[in-house]
């Protein structure tokens, strides 16, 4: 519902957070197609598995891990700016931004997606804690979830 997505994005703004919008791994490692233009007329978790299936391609991988060190460096020249990271926040059933499930096996399962295993990762290793949320922007108790990121 694009109405959750605004009641979210208002919350943040009157909280005065900036908001970084992280770059689109699906986008950047496959293009705006996902790699099939007929990918659309497929049930959700079917094509969501398709895509993580697409991430783990060579290419699309080594463009993962450039995005990932990207988001890594950014968060770094932040803090070192005296930014304060207040959290990352990935779209749960996502194949690449679920944090708390993503798409494999044709359905919604438990787990990371790519892209956000990827940098969790990347953060551990770097030494950084921001904490990652997952949220399903419909579901009711999405902002309530953001909130505390917030303060609030």
């Amino acid at each position: 519902m694009p109405a959750a997505h605004r009641e979210i994005l208002r919350t943040v703004l009157d909280a005065r957070v900036g908001v970084v919008q992280l770059p689109c791994p699906e986008l950047c490692c496959l293009g705006l197609d996902r790699g099939d233009p007929k990918g659309g007329e497929r049930p959700v978790v079917a094509e969501n598995t398709r895509i993580r299936r697409a991430m783990g391609q060579p290419e699309a991988s080594a463009r993962l891990r450039e995005l990932t060190d990207q988001v890594v460096w950014q968060i770094r020249e932040y803090q070192k700016h005296g930014f304060a990271v207040l959290g990352i926040v990935g779209v749960d059933r996502s194949p690449c931004c679920g944090v708390n499930t993503t798409s494999d096996q044709d359905r919604e399962l438990p787990g990371r997606g790519v892209f956000i295993a990827s940098l969790r990762a990347a953060l551990e290793s770097a030494g950084l804690t921001v904490p990652v949320i997952g949220i399903k922007p419909s579901a009711p108790e999405a902002l309530d979830r953001v909130r505390p990121l917030l303060g609030e």
